[in-house]
């Protein structure tokens, strides 16, 4: 069976992840959203899409009703509500791009309308299809930590990429952004819930923006860094994007839509000073929540970090759990025997493979073959953590 699916929203992870791991994996692209001419024309023409599967907005292409199997909402945070529930109005099976809402009163009206229909949605929680992740989770459902205490997971977002993504790109403003926590992090309270198989009881959350503001600008520092003399800049959009493949994210965002990365440096917005004040999104959180079972887990998220991963450790009455996902790096400490056990998990590949899996078990659930990964109602309470 081939999958037909349209993919609602051309941006990096529309086209460049979620249509190009479809594609690897036998689906078929029928149609494709996005409001830019050119970057609509220049996945079509990637993807063999025809002109009369590409529309410039989603209200456009649910007139046409029931055109294929599927559809991937992956446009921006404050976009994803509305064309979910004309795709659930519609009978669509849906993979939705995370966060699913930015309001508890919206996370009601999509549980609702998924309710109603024959389609069902899964979100895009790919850090459950990890392989990492995964091994993690082995190892708790054993039994061999004994009683499960605490969580402790730390996402370090490199300074580089908080700077790409946070400061400069699409998540620098919330709203109308959805907020740091939210968008950033929804991945690892879901982690957190998962592991500690309990619904949340208390939150507590502490963070701000520290230091990318007006103020702490260097002296002499220009509006853009094409033109800062200021030596040593961490943020330096030259440094950055410059140094890496031009073929490769982040540079890839800058490109889109046959820009040059010249260009992009000089009048787009990832070529401007990380001190402009244009951002408003926390660069440190702090999270603490204790379950219904009496687990406690604590996450941090910060944009203070020399790499670009997430960290671990799971405390248990008789054994704890370390782990460094951009090692694959497994640290088992067995408090009976004094044992301990080290092993590595395969990471390559986007997500450290979580990508990979996560498309791979969407088409599985679509073709009849398995249960849907990671369903909406799962994935609320996630969302409701980080909106608390």
């Amino acid at each position: 069976m081939t999958v037909r699916v349209a993919v609602i929203g051309c941006g990096n992870r529309g086209a460049d992840v979620y249509a190009r791991h479809l594609i690897a994996q036998g689906a078929h692209i029928t149609a494709l959203v996005e409001p830019r001419p050119a970057r609509l024309h220049e996945v079509a023409a990637r993807h063999a899409v025809p002109p009369e599967g590409q529309f410039t907005h989603w209200t456009d292409f649910f007139a046409r009703g029931r055109v294929a199997d599927a559809v991937v909402i992956a446009t921006p945070d404050d976009d994803h509500v509305q064309p979910c529930l004309h795709a659930l109005a519609l009978g669509y099976h849906v993979l939705l791009e995370k966060p699913v809402a930015a309001t508890h009163a919206e996370l009601d009206a999509l549980q609702a309308a998924e309710a109603r229909s024959s389609g069902r949605v899964s979100v895009c929680h790919v850090l459950r299809a990890t392989p990492f992740f995964q091994a993690v989770h082995d190892v708790i459902d054993s039994g061999v930590l004994g009683q499960l205490v605490g969580l402790t997971l730390a996402e370090n977002v490199a300074h580089w990429h908080y700077a790409h993504s946070y400061v400069r790109g699409n998540w620098r403003a919330s709203p109308p952004a959805a907020p740091f926590l939210l968008a950033k992090s929804v991945h690892d309270l879901d982690l957190l819930r998962w592991y500690a198989g309990s619904p949340p009881a208390r939150i507590h959350s502490a963070g701000r923006l520290h230091h990318f503001r007006p103020e702490n600008a260097p002296p002499g520092a220009a509006t853009r860094c094409v033109h800062c003399l200021v030596p040593d800049c961490p943020s330096d959009a030259r440094r950055i994007y410059l140094t890496r493949p031009a073929d490769q994210w982040p540079v890839t965002v800058l490109t889109a839509g046959g820009v040059s990365l010249h260009d992009a440096l000089r009048h787009g917005p990832y070529g401007e000073c990380v001190y402009l004040g244009r951002n408003n999104v926390n660069d440190y959180q702090a999270v603490t929540i204790e379950f219904e079972n009496g687990v406690t887990a604590q996450l941090t998220v910060s944009a203070f970090t020399h790499n670009n991963t997430r960290t671990l450790k799971v405390l248990g009455s008789h054994g704890e759990l370390r782990g460094h996902m951009d090692r694959g790096e497994l640290e088992l400490h067995d408090f009976r025997t004094g044992h301990t056990r080290t092993w590595t998990v395969n990471v390559t590949g986007n997500h450290g493979g979580g990508d990979t899996t996560l498309i791979r078990d969407w088409l599985a659930f679509l073709r009849g073959e398995q249960p849907i990964p990671t369903p909406l109602d799962e994935s609320l309470d996630s969302h409701r953590m980080a909106l608390s």
